[in-house]
């Protein structure tokens, strides 16, 4: 099983991203699929979830500051998940990353990072005001 973040650079205020994670080593749809952030001298925090096609693929966003601003979509055929950041601002600096935990739907507790047991190796996101 692999992850592998990208797409992160450096962005104005206001400006848009879209992060990818490419994964390989299981079936793309078949688990749920997570995005965390991590900012300087901050703990590591959830961003959002896809969950399995079992669970109708359905979404959760664990950012109240990331809702109506982040989506997240997911392309089978790519092996791809995408988190799209659009109006993006200064506090959203940070690393982002994917995880899984090979669970089938997203998890009530994103803060509890032993659930995941895969990880991308992350992608600087930069948010210049």
């Amino acid at each position: 099983v692999q992850l592998q973040a990208s797409g992160g650079g450096l962005v104005q205020a206001g400006g848009s991203l879209r992060l990818s994670c490419v994964v390989s080593g299981f079936t793309l749809d078949g688990y749920a699929i997570n995005w965390f952030r991590q900012a300087p001298g901050k703990e590591r925090e959830g961003v959002g979830c896809i969950s399995s096609n079992i669970f109708d693929s359905a979404r959760r966003y664990y950012l109240d500051s990331g809702k109506g601003r982040f989506t997240i979509v997911r392309d089978n055929a790519k092996n791809t998940v995408f988190l799209q950041m659009d109006n993006l601002k200064p506090e959203d600096t940070a690393v982002y990353y994917c995880a899984t935990g090979l669970l089938l739907p997203c998890s009530d507790f994103p803060e509890r990072l032993e659930l995941y047991n895969y990880w991308g190796q992350g992608t600087l996101v930069t948010v210049s005001s």
